[in-house]
């Protein structure tokens, strides 16, 4: 009696620890119970130790948190035919685990859905939309002067108005898809656009005109700074003809109220002594005049040699 009781305890654990009636729930998890493959009751949320039937019923495990979503980078065209490099991500997680069992069952298949859902409702978006509208959210001044647009004239700030912008567009993509991936069982809680840049041929050619417009303003300010130049040296020469031309007349004055003080001078001497003046006036002359190679033929009665007439050495 007590070896069938011990062989029944034998079998009774064997059956718990090979069936596995007990499963654990952990605070990130969520269970759906299925039986010989189909969904039994609903999700199993709660945290804790739970119990199913041995054998014929299987625990799958679904993350409760937040999953993440990466998007694979690529080639759009916009509105005004610009073409970009797309880069986007989200975060999502599994909102009605029944539905996504039934629809998806695994995270795998449920990226593959994300990637359709998420990569169409983008490519709509964008290609519905101008660049300006994908980079920009406000109609704010920018310090640039000019913005840089492939394939369509220049246009001012003042000229743009941005009707939708890049957070708007974002949240019109989450809206779209939303109701797409609901039926999944998926929920989408934030989608964002992480980088946008021109695709290789374009960004060459964007270069190469902010390359030839930084010159055009380069050169701009070269002739405005040799005009500034031409401007300031001008005023210098102005100035200093000015200073000179003052300074001339202020010697001139000096030099005529020197020359009339001198005449003043020689005439009061004249008048003084007539003769010694016209004696010293000769003998400057005769330094002047008379130098050591000077050869002048002259009569000894003529006036010019009269003071040195009788002159002995």
């Amino acid at each position: 009696m007590k070896r069938a009781a011990g062989i029944i305890l034998v079998i009774i654990i064997g059956a718990i620890i090979i069936g596995r009636p007990f499963y654990v729930v952990d605070e990130t998890e969520q269970v759906i119970i299925t039986q010989f493959g189909k969904p039994i009751g609903g999700a199993v949320t709660d945290a804790g130790l739970h119990f199913k039937l041995p054998f014929i019923q299987k625990a799958n495990y679904f993350a409760k948190n937040l999953l993440e979503w990466d998007g694979e980078p690529g080639q759009i065209p916009t509105q005004d035919k610009t073409f970009i490099w797309v880069d986007a991500f989200a975060r999502w997680r599994i909102k009605d685990p029944l539905a996504y069992y039934k629809a998806v069952y695994n995270e795998l298949a449920a990226q593959k859905k994300l990637d359709d859902i998420l990569d169409a409702a983008t490519y709509n978006f964008i290609t519905s939309h101008n660049l300006i509208e994908v980079v920009r959210s406000t109609n704010r001044t920018m310090k640039a002067e000019k913005l840089i647009t492939v394939g369509l004239p220049e246009k001012t700030n003042a000229q743009i108005q941005i009707k939708l912008g890049r957070d708007q567009m974002t949240r019109g993509i989450l809206g779209q898809a939303a109701p797409k991936l609901a039926k999944f069982g998926i929920e989408i809680v934030d989608f964002r656009i992480k980088r946008v840049n021109y695709v290789t041929e374009v960004r060459k050619k964007v270069y190469e005109r902010m390359i030839a417009e930084r010159k055009q303003i380069s050169m701009k300010f070269r002739s405005e700074g040799k005009g500034e130049s031409k401007k300031i040296e001008g005023d210098r020469e102005k100035e200093l003809r000015k200073i000179k031309s003052e300074a001339y007349r202020k010697v001139e004055e000096i030099k005529g109220k020197a020359d009339a003080e001198a005449t003043k001078i020689y005439a009061e001497a004249f008048n003084k002594d007539p003769e010694f003046y016209s004696f010293i006036n000769t003998l400057a002359i005769y330094k002047e005049v008379l130098k050591e190679d000077t050869k002048i033929i002259l009569s000894t009665e003529g006036d010019f040699f009269k003071y040195l007439q009788g002159y002995k050495k």
